[in-house]
């Protein structure tokens, strides 16, 4: 398994690019289910999930390629509408095909998602929504069976904000006869994006980018190709990278900086100097990072996929700062890890506390999730010494090259192949 070998203490300069974002591709292409024909969707990034996603949309029938930032579907020759264990275990995305596929074809067979090995994440709120519309649903040795003539257009009020429920639910509402209300969706970038993309197909959605959808169904849908947003976890993962390495001014390109307004402010508070452009974020971090609080909340709020690179920044601040996670109570995995780097952080429920040490000291971590992953390098960065972090193909799900972009920054950061034990 590939690892990363890092050489703490390096300051970092100058300009990135970010890539398209991870979350809307693989909301958008599970969309292409919904019109045959070829979909072509541009600034998209290589990564293992949506690899993932394409060999599973390939298992189904469809015809998909990837050539630099583009992926071409052609969704024309859906012959399969099951999503097997094998594919879907990688990685809980994967649980978007399930409405597309019951409004589109009437039927779908999706095994259980799986994914990071932290936590779970439940897909009650997809199953209910979709038997609200009129499917009917059961369990069967892990799988998801799904079952409808045509749904029907219905009142649904999530109990709790969820990107993926909203996600699904709307593209099987979208082709379901009536009129659908959402009540409580979310209002991620991500979300925004796929609604405003389904109207661009043809779907009739009104409230985009509120809490309050109203969905009228149509009969069919039509191909359309997507430029996909930047992606915001990615321009946070490196606007912390800055400040946690110190040095000279880092500058983000091509990003949203409306996206980042909650991780922008934190930054601010702790110090940090930015200068916010149309679609650039300047960095220049500050000679201490002060210790502040954060708690995780749906958007506009602080991003639970943040957390962990931000307890690795608090790792190093002046102070004591407190980070609490209201989205998933128990996606700590990473504390310990850092811990071995010498921070100083403790663990109560889903609340870390952590006491900012002067200095981390370099060591061998091992990677549990995405975001973990990121957290961990961005600690050896800051850390004095050498660093490795083993199974980083949990970081390749969600970050793209992500050892060149920080070595054009500065850092010594290289992949290495070797066995792990």
């Amino acid at each position: 398994m590939d690892r990363f070998v890092i050489n703490g203490g390096k300051p970092l300069s100058g300009t990135v690019a970010i890539g398209g974002a991870k979350n809307a591709v693989l909301a958008f292409m599970p969309a292409t289910l919904l019109a045959p024909g070829v979909h072509r969707l541009s600034n998209t990034p290589s990564l293992r999930d949506i690899t993932t996603m394409g060999k599973l949309l390939e298992q189904m029938g469809c015809h998909v390629s990837q050539v630099n930032d583009s992926v071409t579907i052609d969704s024309s020759t859906i012959r399969d509408f099951a999503a097997p264990y094998e594919h879907v275990k990688k990685m809980r995305a994967s649980i978007y095909v399930l409405g597309p596929l019951v409004a589109r074809y009437g039927q779908a067979r999706v095994s259980l998602p799986g994914g990071c090995a932290w936590g779970p994440r439940p897909v009650n709120l997809h199953i209910e929504g979709l038997k609200v519309l009129g499917a009917e649903i059961d369990l069967d040795a892990g799988y998801i069976v799904a079952k409808a003539k045509r749904l029907e257009g219905a009142r649904i009020v999530f109990d709790t904000s969820s990107v993926g429920a909203t996600g699904n639910v709307a593209m099987a509402a979208v082709l379901a006869r009536g009129t659908t209300i959402i009540e409580n969706a979310a209002i991620e970038p991500e979300i925004t994006a796929l609604l405003n993309h389904l109207v661009t197909m043809g779907a009739k959605i009104h409230g985009i980018g509120s809490p309050r959808l109203e969905i009228e169904g149509v009969d069919a849908l039509a191909p359309a190709n997507a430029v996909m947003i930047p992606d915001r976890i990615e321009a946070g993962t490196f606007l912390v990278a800055a400040a946690i390495c110190g040095g000279k001014k880092v500058t983000l390109e091509r990003c949203n900086p409306a996206h980042l307004s909650a991780i922008l402010m934190k930054l601010r508070e702790a110090g940090a100097i930015l200068t916010v452009g149309p679609d650039t974020v300047s960095i220049e971090s500050p000679p201490t990072i002060r210790a502040v609080d954060v708690v995780t909340a749906v958007y506009p709020g602080f991003p639970t996929d943040m957390q962990a690179q931000w307890i690795a920044l608090m790792a190093v601040a002046d102070g004591q700062s407190v980070v609490t996670d209201t989205i998933y109570r128990d996606r700590f995995m990473h504390v310990p890890e850092l811990n071995r780097l010498g921070a100083r952080i403790t663990l109560t429920g889903n609340v870390a506390t952590i006491r900012g040490v002067s200095r981390l000291q370099g060591a061998k971590v091992m990677s549990t999730d995405l975001r973990a992953s990121a957290s961990l390098i961005l600690a050896g960065l800051a850390a004095h010494g050498t660093t490795e972090v083993l199974r980083v193909y949990h970081l390749d799900r969600g970050y793209a090259r992500i050892e060149q972009k920080l070595q054009q920054l500065g850092a010594d950061i290289e992949r290495e192949k070797r066995e792990e034990f």
